[in-house]
């Protein structure tokens, strides 16, 4: 390993260092591959579930970062794998398809976190290397249901540069109905 100053102690201070990066985008996983290397983790790079599974089946590594959606099956499936392999394994989903009920899916599977495409390559350490226990507690007054949508929709109408009809399609909803939340105020 060489000594690169973005080597993370944290992780030059780990028994076993072995991470397989799984995503069908090559540039990216290409890209998440070098920096997770440059922080100290002996990367193993795959781009599809057929190769995570011929790779875990020969040496199931200790760290994982998992696409979602790929193109031969979901990652969810690598993940249990990994898992039945090497319990103490910690894998992190990665997903440009965020959903609560995938969510808890991947926390089922065995993932010990789940981030929103493109995460930033901080984040995937700090998730991987934080123990189950000592995960933050759930939030004392979370958001309610309908701020969350609220958000939701508000970010959606930024990133549509503030065009309802353009924001209204991507959300599959009526122009007139986006427009009506879009005159109210946030909700509590």
């Amino acid at each position: 390993m060489d000594d690169n100053s973005d080597s993370d102690p944290r992780v030059a201070g780990l028994e076993d260092r072995t991470l397989m990066v799984l995503d069908d985008d090559a540039p990216f996983r290409a890209r998440l591959a070098r920096a997770m290397s440059a922080r100290g983790f002996d990367v193993l790079s795959v781009g599809s579930v057929s190769e995570a599974r011929d790779l875990l089946k020969k040496s199931p590594p200790a760290f994982a970062v998992v696409d979602l959606r790929l193109e031969d099956g979901s990652g969810l499936e690598v993940v249990e794998l990994l898992h039945q392999e090497r319990e103490d394994s910690h894998a992190v989903i990665l997903t440009g398809y965020g959903a609560i009920a995938t969510a808890v899916a991947a926390v089922k599977a065995g993932a010990i976190d789940y981030l929103p495409k493109p995460a930033d390559v901080e984040d995937i350490v700090n998730s991987l290397l934080s123990a189950r226990e000592n995960r933050p507690n759930p939030p004392e007054n979370p958001m309610s249901a309908d701020r969350v949508r609220w958000e939701h929709i508000q970010r959606v109408y930024e990133l549509c540069n503030h065009n309802v009809s353009e924001t209204a399609r991507r959300l599959n909803m009526h122009r007139r109905t986006l427009q009506r939340i879009l005159a109210k105020r946030a909700p509590r």
